[in-house]
């Protein structure tokens, strides 16, 4: 066998050791670095992004990690559940709480199960989301809370305007 994949094939063994039966439980990844809960996630209000990159929010105040909040037209009601109905139908998401001005959701990366936790808080009477997207390790995500939020965003705004045409 050539060196490197030796090294490659230790490298995955090892991985898959320190991950523990975990990644067992989700079909199709190959590793599974779930990482710890924050304690920030369910902060009210949503808590600040860290120093590192793999973090955006509707209430950071520098570019890096600002994103705007969803906004919409029309009931609270209509645009909550509507949120609610795309988050739990994103891939490779996981719906862990959806309260009356709060949803939580982890989503998880095909490759290596990385967790990303993913939160909602609605500013009732302000037709306004809020929201946070953040990875749980390492420093980089390469962009893809920020992604993530904006494909939500986009797929939210579509169903509010088929609702609205409906």
């Amino acid at each position: 066998m050539r060196p490197w994949r030796t090294g490659l094939l230790l490298a995955v063994i090892l991985a898959l050791l320190i991950s523990g039966p975990a990644w067992a439980a989700r079909p199709g990844l190959l590793l599974s670095l779930p990482g710890q809960r924050g304690a920030a996630v369910g902060a009210v209000p949503l808590a600040a992004c860290p120093p590192s990159p793999n973090c955006v929010s509707s209430r950071a105040s520098d570019d890096a990690h600002r994103i705007t909040p969803l906004v919409y037209q029309g009931s609270d009601e209509n645009a909550w559940r509507t949120l609610r109905q795309v988050v739990a139908a994103q891939d490779r998401a996981d719906l862990i709480t959806a309260e009356a001005d709060y949803l939580y959701a982890e989503f998880t990366s095909r490759l290596l199960g990385f967790v990303d936790d993913v939160e909602f808080r609605r500013v009732p009477g302000q037709s306004r989301i809020e929201v946070r997207s953040a990875s749980r390790l390492g420093e980089s995500d390469l962009g893809v809370n920020r992604e993530r939020v904006e494909q939500i965003r986009r797929q939210f705004q579509s169903r509010l305007h088929l609702g609205a045409a409906a």
